[in-house]
């Protein structure tokens, strides 16, 4: 905990409080102390932006994953011939690495290809403008959804068969069924699955960087892209770290709203016991 977390974690605060750059890295340790300066100057420097576009882009992506990774979960819940291939099929965005998908979508999104051909807008601009940050939302819910499937399969599958029974007994269609039965079964696990796959979203870096490349266009320039570009391209060490302080504190804020309810409902269900 200490070697791997705090001491790296110590280390990155420390170097966002003073000026760390090109000409004082060779003496980082001697680097001139600014305190707050750095966080004051990354709201000046585009932070603000990047995560509104970090937020937004992350919470539609979860929330286009959820119908479809419900739906392929309750498709594949119950045996038929080919489920095997199906399931495996699903699973095809989630084991690609992301630099593939990225590579792959990069030129199906050219203005020469195959989606433009598809809709027929042929030179229209996926990569750049106002219609990258479609294309990211776009690429993102095609590789995360089976996350939020496989989380969803995993709890149909802890659901107990006697409560299907009492439903088939009591004469329940299949609607009420899926919306009083299978649903409040799914709750814990896919306001989880919810958490970590926007977690994910608001971190991803490999996707953004090999679809548009670095500096990203100013619709996509996420939070992880940012810091990225501050760092090593503008060499400017110190700020990034601050902007990645600031990531990490609005990251952190939902982990433990999450972590405070379930604790909550731990004493709950103690306490009714």
């Amino acid at each position: 905990m200490i070697l791997v977390i705090l001491l790296p974690l110590g280390l990155a605060g420390w170097i966002s409080t003073i000026d760390l750059d090109q000409y004082t890295l060779r003496r980082w340790v001697q680097a001139p102390f600014i305190g707050l300066g750095n966080y004051t100057e990354s709201l000046g420097s585009g932070l603000l932006h990047s995560i509104w576009i970090s937020v937004s882009f992350a919470v539609l992506s979860t929330l286009a994953t959820i119908p479809i990774g419900i739906a392929a979960a309750l498709v594949t819940q119950n045996a038929y011939r080919g489920r095997a291939l199906v399931r495996a099929v699903f699973l095809i965005p989630y084991v690609l690495p992301s630099f593939v998908v990225a590579t792959v979508w990069r030129t199906m999104l050219q203005p020469d290809g195959v989606v433009n051909n598809w809709l027929g807008a042929d030179g229209s601009l996926w990569l750049s403008g106002p219609r990258s940050y479609w294309a990211l939302i776009l690429v993102e819910i095609w590789a995360a959804w089976p996350f939020i499937y496989l989380m969803a399969l995993a709890a149909l599958q802890s659901v107990d068969h006697e409560v299907h029974e009492a439903s088939a007994v009591d004469g329940a269609t299949w609607w009420p069924k899926l919306t009083r039965v299978v649903l409040p079964y799914l709750r814990g696990p896919v306001l989880l699955a919810c958490l970590l796959a926007t977690l994910n979203h608001i971190n991803n870096f490999t996707l953004p960087f090999v679809l548009f490349g670095a500096p990203a266009p100013d619709d996509v320039n996420v939070m992880p892209m940012l810091v990225y570009v501050t760092s090593f391209q503008s060499l400017r060490f110190g700020l990034s770290a601050a902007m990645a302080v600031v990531s990490l504190i609005i990251i952190a804020i939902p982990l433990f709203a999450y972590l405070r309810a379930v604790r909550l409902d731990v004493h709950e269900e103690g306490g009714r016991r």
